[in-house]
């Protein structure tokens, strides 16, 4: 099923996300955990692609489990150093494996590359968003809830947006982030933009210290002082700390769909357990604005 059908249907949809191993020898592992995810019943299922596409044939496969899981499936495509024939070729291998759903990225720059050389003929994932709508895909793009880290201003950031909204995408998944108040002022700022498609919340459940010294090195998101008092508390004690870490999502992810928003679409970090006990405590409510 394409994922703009599901958004028409619900009024908050619940997602998860996987990553492909880096390693050909977990990929059994990873496959398991996708298949595990499955059993949780979200409305759709992304699978990520690794810098300059390094784990494309998995994200593809792995995509094709969770169909068979009776999940849908959204392949995540990056563009960066991507020729005419590399895109071409990803989209057949995605049609091969029926995959409806495509997330248009444009993909981080491999560690061993400058920019100016990594970037090829598509160097925005706008430039691949109508290759995919022709080919039929429903296609989904990231958004920056705090902005894009290389963006000069949030003004530049959301006309870029802007852009890639007007080239056909059909929803957006925002980056993780920790303080609500930043998404609802960027959806207040989208709307002024003209920007209407659903936009879905990315939750990073922090389950130990270590976690967000990576996400601030990531993604340079914004850490809030009651995260912050989290993780140093129980920084010692690992079993505290997951379920601090668990309790502060369950409760950004309940003040977001008290305030309307579309989507809650989780980053698993390949930990079934983690996204189980998150459900555990919401599927009511979920199910609640629904109906």
């Amino acid at each position: 099923m394409k994922i703009s059908e599901i958004l028409q249907k619900k009024s908050v949809s619940f997602s998860l996300e996987v990553f492909p191993p880096k390693k050909q020898d977990a990929f059994l592992g990873v496959v398991q955990t996708a298949r595990e995810l499955t059993e949780l019943k979200p409305d759709f299922m992304s699978i990520t692609y690794g810098a300059n596409g390094s784990t494309r044939e998995n994200t593809a496969e792995i995509a094709s489990e969770i169909e068979k899981c009776g999940v849908t499936a959204l392949a995540h495509l990056t563009c960066i150093g991507a020729n005419a024939d590399g895109i071409d070729n990803a989209i057949a291998r995605l049609k091969k494996f029926h995959i409806e759903n495509v997330l248009a990225l444009r993909g981080d720059v491999p560690a061993n590359m400058e920019k100016e050389e990594a970037v090829g003929k598509y160097p925005h994932a706008s430039d691949i968003v109508p290759l995919l709508k022709q080919a039929g895909f429903c296609v989904g793009g990231a958004c920056y809830p705090e902005g894009h880290p290389e963006s000069a201003s949030r003004i530049e950031d959301i006309d870029n947006l802007k852009k890639k909204v007007d080239a056909g995408v059909d929803f957006l998944t925002t980056q993780m982030f920790f303080d609500n108040d930043m998404l609802y002022s960027f959806l207040y700022q989208l709307q002024n933009k003209g920007i209407h498609v659903p936009v879905i919340a990315g939750i990073m459940p922090i389950t130990s210290s270590s976690q967000v010294e990576r996400m601030v090195k990531l993604s340079d998101a914004y850490i809030p002082r009651k995260l912050l008092a989290i993780c140093d508390r129980f920084r010692d004690d690992s079993e505290a700390m997951r379920q601090a870490g668990i309790a502060y999502a369950i409760d950004q992810i309940i003040d977001l769909i008290s305030n309307g928003v579309r989507g809650i679409h989780i980053y698993t970090m390949n930990k079934s357990a983690v996204s189980r006990d998150i459900l555990a405590n919401i599927d009511s409510i979920i199910a609640a604005v629904n109906r």
